[in-house]
């Protein structure tokens, strides 16, 4: 009786915290973009973060009770160092509105401003709406009556130090209207005592300044760009309209990539989002292509669970070299430091691959980096990069074993949360991702001809630790036959959710119930810890996924939709977050690739077992007919999934690539795909 009133309370705590869909603030457009158009739920402000290769804008916007607009760029350059060359040491500077070069409409500015002495009081200046897709732009109106309709485009450039905010401005009046922008370079010269490699340059210029005199219907257009340089002549003169196609012609190619296809727009939208923020954000560097978090701190740097376990095995999956780059290079980059007086890889390699961060010892980082580097390999498909990465593996492997204690459980100093919240000395998430590393590594090893005997051993050490954290985490929790995330926690944990998704299923309907609990459950997902407002969207992000894995598939999408509906429309748009409070819910990168994940692992239910082989266990909710994943790369092969419901409890699996296979499976049933 205790366990269904808990779960009738967590369906009721999703009720509650659900949004309809009138109350959303954002609406999808049919071109795929996000829109918000302006209402009376005012004020409300935002953040946004979009990269390039060498340049990332933080936007923070506002729209006031008026409708007036606020706006602050923050621009990271990450190649451009400063001392001490650490984590944080991008070099980045703030433009606020009142730095930008002022505006005037028939004499009238934009802002109040000072002219030859006079105070000169600002032209009515309303937000229409703001839409998002890889580029930001933002709809306005001035004048009253209207006289000028504006375009704001702010969006990063693809390869160069430089960020761009294109101003378009049209004519709405039968006559014509004047609008003058002030030429402005401002330059700050960094002192070569705070930077690395420098001088370091910022400049913040004007492109078609001066004055433009608009016909009734006609355009006029302007811009102001943000950019870094090592010198005066380094500044570039770029062509705003050729940067724009240039990012939009990649946003394009990252949304060509793999393609979800279901009958739920927000879904697919979500999903669309999350592989452009998980896929642009990985800068060219001294050390090469490298994927980073972003959210203005955590930049030309990998981590062992951003890079190698989180975002990495989804980047085997799609078809960007770009991306797949940038994950062969962070496991090179981990592999520096294999050791043969196994000692720890750092937790992080920063400043372009010229330093590590190890500030609070082993976070379970060799359990990660051989979970990620191992599935990795697997889905990848390539004999050439699998054989690159097998010491790598390997030696992350024994390091594991030989912190196995007494209990047959892994030790670490703590865990991927740095100690933010008690992890004790061996705690669930080590071991599991430990377990999981074991048997993919035993299929690699397989494909790739490695002794029996060596492959045996890593089977033998996943069962036996298979069991050991049944003995050790296995318990009562808050009344939940659930797990305890180490040996003395006693309240409930949101990462007991990683046995689901490394498939040990033995305490599964309880943890699930736990999970969707009112004591984890909130508005914005899973709370870190039972009673505690923190939230991490990556735990909950594995919750999803692994309550897929376990055949919940019901009691999952309802949760997945909600989740997906609140991050892609709500008050905080569009992507996965990072944390809260801490970092205020920035949108860091790799949390995009784990909800990517839901769906390739999760809904569809793909696991590599081999170089070459696969195996797909397709949860399709029973108020579908049917659902597809298309262009994916996996075993070697680019192809489509599509599964469809035959009759009630029968599927049908049809992989379409260079050839096609078919398959009939009942609900929950496995096939097993080998090219």
């Amino acid at each position: 009786m205790f366990y269904a009133v808990m779960a009738v309370a967590a369906s009721s705590c999703l009720a509650q915290s659900d949004k309809s869909e009138n109350s959303d603030r954002w609406a999808i457009r049919s071109d795929g973009s996000i829109v918000w158009r302006i209402d009376d739920r005012l004020p409300h402000h935002d953040h946004i973060e979009m990269s390039g290769e060498r340049v990332s804008i933080w936007i923070e916007y506002g729209v006031m009770e008026d409708r007036s607009g606020a706006f602050r760029r923050t621009i990271v350059f990450p190649t451009f160092r400063m001392k001490p060359n650490d984590t944080h040491a991008s070099l980045m500077y703030t433009f606020d509105d009142n730095d930008l070069p002022r505006i005037f409409v028939d004499n009238v500015p934009l802002r109040s401003t000072i002219v030859n002495g006079r105070s000169l009081p600002a032209a009515m200046h309303r937000i229409d709406s703001i839409t998002h897709k890889g580029i930001m732009t933002v709809y306005s109106t001035i004048g009253s009556p209207a006289k000028i309709r504006v375009e704001r485009r702010i969006f990063p450039s693809v390869d160069k130090p430089l960020a761009v905010e294109r101003l378009i401005f049209t004519n709405v009046t039968n006559q014509e209207v004047v609008v003058d922008m002030d030429r402005l370079q401002h330059k700050l010269e960094i002192d070569t005592s705070r930077t690395t490699r420098g001088p370091h340059i910022i400049a913040m210029t004007t492109f078609g300044h001066g004055r433009h005199r608009i016909p009734p219907g006609g355009r006029a257009e302007c811009a102001i760009y943000y950019q870094a340089s090592t010198g005066q002549s380094d500044l570039a003169t770029p062509d705003p309209h050729r940067e724009e196609d240039a990012r939009s012609a990649r946003i394009a190619k990252i949304l060509s990539l793999m393609r979800l296809e279901t009958p739920e727009m927000i879904l697919n939208t979500a999903f669309d989002f999350a592989k452009i923020r998980a896929v642009e954000s990985i800068y060219k560097t001294r050390g090469g292509y490298m994927h980073s978090p972003g959210g203005l701190a955590y930049y030309a740097a990998i981590w062992a669970n951003d890079q190698a376990e989180y975002v990495n095995p989804f980047f085997a999956m799609l078809t960007d070299k770009v991306a797949n780059s940038s994950a062969m290079n962070s496991y090179r980059h981990f592999a520096r430091y294999i050791n043969s007086e196994y000692k720890p890889i750092p937790s992080s390699i920063i400043a372009e691959g010229e330093g590590y961060w190890n500030g609070v010892g082993d976070r379970g980082d060799m359990a990660m980096i051989a979970y990620g580097a191992a599935r990795y390999a697997l889905a990848l498909g390539s004999y050439d990069s699998a054989k690159v990465l097998w010491p790598l593996i390997t030696w992350c492997l024994e390091y594991c074993k030989r912190h196995i204690n007494a209990d047959g459980v892994v030790e670490s100093d703590t865990d991927e949360l740095e100690g933010r919240f008690p992890a004790g000395k061996a705690n669930l998430s080590t071991s599991s991702l430990y377990y999981d590393a074991l048997l993919s590594s035993a299929m690699l090893g397989k494909a790739l001809g490695e002794s029996s005997r060596l492959i045996r051993d890593y089977e033998r050490r996943a069962a036996r630790l298979r069991k050991a954290i049944e003995n050790y985490f296995g318990s009562n929790v808050e009344g939940f036959e659930t797990y305890k995330y180490y040996k003395e926690n006693d309240v409930l944990r949101s990462w007991i959710c990683l046995p689901l998704c490394v498939g040990i299923f033995d305490r599964k309907d309880q943890t699930i119930d736990a999970l969707f609990s009112p004591r984890l459950w909130t508005g914005d997902g899973l709370a870190t810890q039972a009673g505690d407002k923190t939230f991490w969207d990556r735990s909950t992000l594995y919750a999803l996924r692994g309550v897929l894995q376990a055949g919940e598939t019901r009691r999952a999408m309802e949760y997945i939709s909600y989740y997906s509906r609140r991050r892609l429309l709500g008050d905080h748009v569009p992507y996965p977050v990072e944390a809260f409070p801490e970092g205020n819910q920035r949108h860091l990168s790799a949390e995009s690739g784990l909800y990517c994940r839901i769906f390739t692992e999760g809904l569809f239910g793909i696991r590599p077992t081999g170089i070459n082989s696969f195996t797909c266990t397709p949860r399709l909710p029973a108020e579908w007919n049917r659902m597809a994943l298309r262009h994916i790369q996996c075993a070697g092969k680019v192809f489509d999934i599509e599964v469809a419901c035959i009759e009630q409890g029968r599927l049908s699996i049809i992989i379409q690539g260079d050839d096609r296979k078919q398959f009939e499976v009942d609900e929950g049933g496995t096939v097993s795909v080998r090219f």
